[in-house]
């Protein structure tokens, strides 16, 4: 149940907690210092990305650095030298990384060839 690409709904009854400990049970729950999630937040939102955006990417990327046991500064200023588009598409292969495998994200590059000025004039 818990690996669906919905957002999760909340729930506050009685069972919550039990239902906590056994949609868990086989995954560990990763917990994080509050200056990292500010810094991964403030870093996404200041390369452009919306708060809810930054906050679920920013989730990602800090389960990620954990798993692959990198500070999460550094990965802020490995992604730092990164333009917009470079970061989009990081960003991007992460979020693939770590989805289910039924889908994946993309983006779309826009061809700026004019098909009229490619074509070769013979006279």
């Amino acid at each position: 149940m818990s690996d669906t690409n919905l957002p999760k709904k909340q729930t506050t009854d009685s069972a919550s907690k039990v239902r906590r400990y056994f949609n868990t049970y086989y995954g560990k729950e990763l917990a994080f210092p509050s200056n990292d999630v500010d810094a991964v937040i403030g870093f996404l939102e200041s390369k452009g990305f919306d708060k809810n955006a930054a906050i679920s990417t920013g989730t990602i990327l800090l389960q990620q650095a954990k798993i692959d046991g990198i500070k999460v500064f550094e990965l802020l200023d490995t992604l730092k030298g990164l333009d917009k588009l470079q970061l989009g598409f990081t960003v991007t292969q992460v979020l693939n990384f770590n989805r289910q495998k039924i889908s994946t994200l993309g983006y779309r590059v826009v061809d700026k060839t004019k098909p009229t000025e490619a074509r070769n004039i013979m006279g």
